[in-house]
């Protein structure tokens, strides 16, 4: 059993950055990749950001150049770097982690771009 913890979320203003985290408990040698998810109302959750156990990452074109994934090991821990946040970054955040048979997910944080 994993259990997840998102944090950083919150409003930022276009242009701003944002650093969200996630912490991983439990059975930490069964995870693989982790990563970050995040929906809107009214539309279906779209992969953000994905990193491998190796440290692999791959990104939606949406954010590709702005947003950074990391994962240190150490500190059982993954990471969104969000920079250059658009309006259209507006979303709830999720954090999984997956295993073979089953991806955890994270209760999520909110993240609002407005000016």
């Amino acid at each position: 059993q994993v259990q997840l913890e998102e944090s950083g979320g919150g409003l930022v203003q276009p242009g701003g950055s944002l650093n969200l985290s996630c912490a991983a408990s439990g059975s930490l040698f069964s995870i693989a990749g982790m990563g970050w998810h995040r929906q809107a109302p009214g539309k279906r959750r779209e992969l953000v950001a994905h990193i491998t156990s190796g440290g692999r990452t791959n990104y939606a074109d949406s954010v590709k150049g702005r947003f950074t994934i990391s994962r240190d090991n150490a500190k059982n821990t993954v990471y969104l770097q969000m920079n250059s946040l658009k309006p259209e970054d507006t979303a709830f955040y999720y954090c999984n982690a997956e295993t073979f048979y089953t991806t955890y997910w994270g209760q999520g944080t909110q993240v609002t771009v407005s000016s």
